[in-house]
């Protein structure tokens, strides 16, 4: 490689790509007493990082790719920190061909867990290390203790994870930090962890909207009725900042804050990715379908504006103790919502670990979820239970441990009341319904299924089974209606 032998490799691990999460990762790992060499493609950011935060730790700047490689210890660690796509693969020939055999490169970026894969494969042939590291937290997260999702090889753990689980969060002393799995396992669960997350934004907007719409409730009550919430079982970062969010007063109108907010919300494609991949893995996730769908809708103000006359039931108002009793429903079908979201999204984790070789444990997943990442929440101590143990003795999906069980059973009715209420109203909750409509389904004695799976054979001549024998079977539709087996 060509580096340059005046340079004395002091750095444990080194970060390019300085913009706000690539500068707060390396202060992160400098707070915690790592020399950290930094590199930008623009060096004025390197600067600019060391003269306002130098004091902070040890860090150790370079113009170059070749005297940034040459300032790492061996084997080298190097976090990329650019978008994701071509940038990545911009900077990985860059620094491929100056490394090692036995170095790492990390990108700690919202990658395809398929772009992961692919790296990883074309590295490993040249000797090199590469781990599609998941990192949730945002910039804060980046900065004071994210959660952080590696994949990659077991190898590759060895050498990062020390320093990784050091800057992780931390709950109850333990590292929000563990190996994934290898090649793609660490991007492919992040991806999760986002659909996860677009669920739960859905249905925590859904429960304010009923909230106000139904119930008459001002942003202001609203944030109160959160906060107590927070207090309880749905005690979880995501609640805790609508809390918030609600309660604040845009300081140039004098109005609530989420009114001035112009309702589109937008996307990276993290949330598509989980739907998409859901498909190929013929995984049911419809909760977090629902809620892409719901944020591409939002976007779509020409159409809203062309159907804003459409014709829509009267809304009755409610008497103060009904307003209550309802808000208290609304709650109830919040928890039993998200509980079906998760299990969606812990089946997907499942489902991928088995078609890719991953051996992804389902209880670890959990375990570093409940602190740094967004979807941090109490909730998740009960899923680290539901999946702790033997393989063998896991649940089939998270609807059937009994803890979960119990608390869909007590909630359905007033679950099943506000979906419809929200119906009868006009208020839209695509998430919850979709998430009644899966829980209903799961447990439905027959689907009408067998209807299209007979219009199949009628129009296709896509064949059926049988409940009273096996084997595959076709009627001659267009013909004297007989049956042959296929």
């Amino acid at each position: 490689m060509a580096n340059t032998s005046a340079i004395r490799p002091t750095a444990q691990i080194g970060v390019t790509g300085l913009a706000v999460m690539g500068s707060n990762l390396a202060r992160n790992f400098a707070r915690h007493g790592h020399t950290v060499a930094v590199h930008n493609r623009t060096h004025a950011r390197t600067q600019a990082l060391v003269e306002e935060h130098g004091h902070e730790g040890e860090f150790v700047p370079a113009e170059r790719a070749e005297d940034f490689v040459a300032s790492l210890e061996r084997p080298r660690r190097i976090v990329i920190m650019v978008k994701a796509g071509e940038p990545t693969d911009a900077v990985i020939d860059e620094f491929a061909p100056l490394l090692d055999q036995g170095d790492l490169l990390i990108d700690g970026g919202n990658a395809h867990f398929q772009d992961t894969r692919r790296r990883e494969a074309a590295l490993r042939e040249r000797g090199l290390h590469f781990v599609g590291c998941g990192i949730s937290g945002g910039e804060e997260g980046a900065l004071h203790g994210p959660s952080i999702m590696p994949g990659g090889s077991a190898e590759a753990y060895r050498a990062l994870g020390p320093l990784l689980e050091d800057i992780a969060a931390k709950v109850d002393g333990e590292p929000c930090c563990t190996h994934i799995g290898p090649d793609g396992a660490g991007h492919f669960v992040k991806m999760v962890h986002n659909g996860i997350e677009y669920a739960d934004m859905q249905l925590i907007a859904e429960a304010y909207d009923l909230l106000r719409r139904v119930a008459g409730y001002p942003p202001e009550k609203i944030a109160e009725t959160f906060g107590t919430w927070n207090q309880g079982r749905l005690d979880s970062y995501l609640i805790q900042i609508t809390a918030e969010v609600l309660s604040h007063t845009d300081p140039g109108t004098g109005r609530p804050f989420v009114d001035i907010v112009a309702d589109r919300a937008e996307q990276k494609g993290t949330g598509r990715w989980t739907v998409q991949s859901a498909l190929d893995l013929g995984t049911p996730v419809s909760g977090i379908a629902e809620a892409v769908f719901a944020r591409s809708l939002s976007g779509h103000t020409e159409l809203r504006a062309a159907c804003r006359e459409l014709p829509g039931p009267t809304r009755p108002e409610l008497h103060p103790d009904d307003a209550h009793r309802f808000a208290d429903q609304v709650e109830q079908a919040l928890y039993a919502s998200k509980i079906v979201a998760y299990a969606q999204g812990w089946d997907q984790i499942q489902a991928g670990s088995r078609e890719y070789g991953w051996d992804i444990d389902p209880a670890a997943i959990a375990t570093i979820w409940r602190g740094g990442c967004i979807i941090r929440a109490r909730f998740l101590d009960g899923i680290r239970k539901a999946y702790a143990g033997p393989a063998a003795d896991r649940p089939v999906t998270l609807l059937v441990d009994s803890e979960f069980q119990q608390a869909l059973a007590e909630a359905q009715q007033a679950w099943r009341h506000v979906v419809g209420t929200a119906a009868e109203l006009g208020v839209p909750a695509p998430g919850s319904a979709a998430a009644l409509a899966y829980y209903d389904a799961l447990r439905a004695e027959r689907l009408p299924a067998a209807l299209i799976q007979a219009q199949r054979d009628y129009f296709g001549a896509h064949t059926y089974e049988r409940v009273d024998r096996t084997g595959s079977f076709h009627t001659l539709w267009g013909g004297d209606q007989s049956e042959r087996s296929a």
